[in-house]
């Protein structure tokens, strides 16, 4: 590469307005990444921020789930007749068996059953069978009060212990306490998989749940202050840099982090969140490693413009060749530096992107998997009857089966787009449902045992949508058990027939009808643990979990007898009326 002019030296004043137009050039590259700065960290740190409020508020959604199903399991186990009648006998031979039983389908870390004394006679944990409980808090709260209480206590070892604890009588008085201890150590377990720190304080702000092990039982202050074992937060906050455009809201080992707090509607309850500003730093770097190259480019590119014009003069002098193959060599160098500067940025963007949806994805997996488990359970029976259909070369009926795997598709994105109404308790939660829509969906995920049955299924719907203020997967869950109920009462009958009648006036009438034998003790036809099926074939919980989310919903559950034989379940919903519509938005 060689560069020939026949151009006469500039004058000086050619000289300065270069060097100024270089000096300028400076001078907006400074300011354009200066300013570039402020304005993505400020840009990234809110998008840091709203995702870290969005997963505490998955958090508060999870934490207060595990409370709310727990809180019930205390109220069901004080009217089981198998423990009644253990601490009225004396006998509690068969109680501890009869409390493993229920352990792993209520999700509890274990039972416990003390006597009017204070002495466990029943446990899960058989170490505990034998010890007295006179004075342990929850025992006496429980003796104290007719309703089911609420007692956090510190363990001797480590951590906090969370039960819930509910006296059991009958018409001669107080018999004993059943305690139900809650397991919050898998909700801690969960949070630990991500670099944030995250704690539950109790209402005098004493840390209860922690992801670093070493707060719990301090203050948010002292826990602040305290050093801590090392960790995946610890380690982001080592390794974060100083970041002087971040208003940090608190400090951890001499690091800025992001503090976001939210109350947990329990007692009292807060929880919080700290996020470092690690990932903001990458991606505010990643642009302005891009923006400094370009200023580069451009730099060089006037370099080179210059260095020709010098190349001009030498040549002038008739000292060009020397000088000129050696700028050339240079500029050559510098080209291919470049060059690998550029490759190196680009595998470095790609291999930012990759771990940012890595991320994400890690952060949504652990909310989402476990709401996602029964769609994918019937998605695995249609694919399988799928495949049988087109074995035996019925294509038109296979593609029946694929359909329904799409209307599951949808059903699951419903799912994950509900997940961020966990959060909030009770009619908060609430949104417009059509009812038409649950029946139909939960006759959908019914379709392959009534099939496998050959059950006459007969619908009746109104044409128009019939529309409540309630919880649709709660309601749907409602419907699955009242049919599930009528496949087991049909299972007998040679002609097994079930009607669904939907219904509209003053409230929402839900019908679900079958041809069985009928029910012959309708006064506990609700109780908890009344059930006339075969031992090992359920509990008898369905019913009463069922009629406790329709009153949850406003509504009554009731059930007769048919005239012309069989049971009649009837489901009644208040109307959404205009006003609700405009309130639950």
């Amino acid at each position: 590469m060689s560069l020939v002019s026949q151009t006469p030296p500039a004058a000086p004043r050619g000289r300065w307005l270069s060097r100024a137009a270089l000096g300028f050039l400076v001078l907006i590259a400074i300011g354009v990444i200066y300013i570039t700065n402020q304005l993505l960290t400020e840009r990234f740190t809110e998008t840091t921020r709203n995702r870290a409020e969005l997963r505490l508020t998955l958090y508060t959604g999870n934490l207060m789930s595990e409370l709310q199903r727990a809180s019930i399991v205390p109220q069901l186990l004080a009217r089981d007749p198998e423990l009644i009648r253990a601490l009225t006998s004396g006998d509690f031979s068969q109680s501890t068996q009869r409390l493993l039983s229920f352990v792993d389908e209520i999700g509890a870390a274990s039972l416990m059953l003390m006597d009017g004394t204070g002495r466990v006679v029943a446990a899960t944990d058989r170490n505990r069978i034998g010890e007295n409980q006179r004075q342990a808090p929850y025992f006496v709260e429980a003796l104290r009060s007719n309703t089911t209480v609420f007692t956090t206590r510190a363990r001797e070892t480590a951590g906090y212990e969370f039960t819930y604890s509910r006296q059991i009588e009958d018409r001669a008085g107080v018999l004993g306490v059943i305690l139900v201890e809650v397991d919050l150590a898998s909700l801690e377990r969960s949070w630990a998989g991500i670099a944030d720190a995250v704690f539950v304080t109790d209402s005098e702000g004493t840390i209860l749940l922690s992801t670093e092990p070493l707060w719990r039982g301090l203050s948010e202050e002292a826990a602040l202050e305290r050093q801590s074992a090392p960790s995946a937060i610890e380690r982001a906050f080592r390794t974060a840099p100083g970041w002087s455009f971040v208003d940090a809201d608190a400090f951890l080992q001499g690091e800025a982090v992001m503090r976001e707090e939210t109350r947990v509607p329990f007692q009292g309850w807060r929880m919080v969140n700290f996020t470092t500003y690690a990932s903001v730093r990458e991606r505010v770097n990643g642009v302005l490693a891009l923006e400094i190259m370009a200023f580069a480019i451009l730099l060089a590119t006037a370099f080179w413009f210059l260095n020709r014009r010098t190349a001009s003069k030498a040549l002038y002098f008739q000292r060009e060749s020397a000088e000129l193959r050696q700028l050339n060599i240079r500029l050559q160098r510098e080209i291919a530096e470049r060059e690998k500067v550029e490759k190196t940025l680009e595998v470095a963007e790609q291999t930012l992107a990759q771990s940012s949806k890595l991320a994400a994805l890690g952060e949504m997996s652990a909310a989402v998997s476990h709401e996602l488990n029964q769609p994918l359970a019937a998605m695995k029976t249609y694919l399988a009857g799928a495949r049988l259909l087109l074995t035996r070369k019925r294509p038109d009926e296979a593609l029946s089966s694929f359909q329904r795997i799409d209307d599951l598709i949808s059903r699951m994105g419903a799912i994950t787009r509900q997940l961020k109404s966990y959060a909030r308790k009770g009619s908060e939660a609430f949104e417009p449902v059509d009812t038409r829509a649950a029946v139909s969906a939960a006759l959908s995920m019914m379709e392959p045992q009534l099939k496998s049955r050959r059950i006459v299924i007969t619908r009746t719907l109104p044409s128009e949508p019939v529309m409540i203020l309630g919880d649709r997967l709660r309601l749907e869950q409602v419907i699955i058990n009242l049919l599930r109920n009528a496949l087991d009462a049909t299972s007998g009958r040679p002609d097994p027939q079930v009607e669904i009648i939907l219904a509209a006036g003053e409230t929402v009438s839900l019908s679900v009808r079958d041809n069985g034998p009928g029910i012959e003790n309708l006064d506990a036809l609700f109780e908890p643990f009344y059930t006339t099926k075969q031992p090992g074939d359920g509990v008898g919980l369905g019913l009463a979990i069922s009629s406790g989310i329709v009153n949850d919903l406003g509504g009554r559950l009731t059930a007769r007898n048919a005239a012309s034989g069989g049971a009649v379940f009837e489901v009644q919903l208040p109307v959404l009326r205009d006003e609700d519509a405009v309130a639950a938005e």
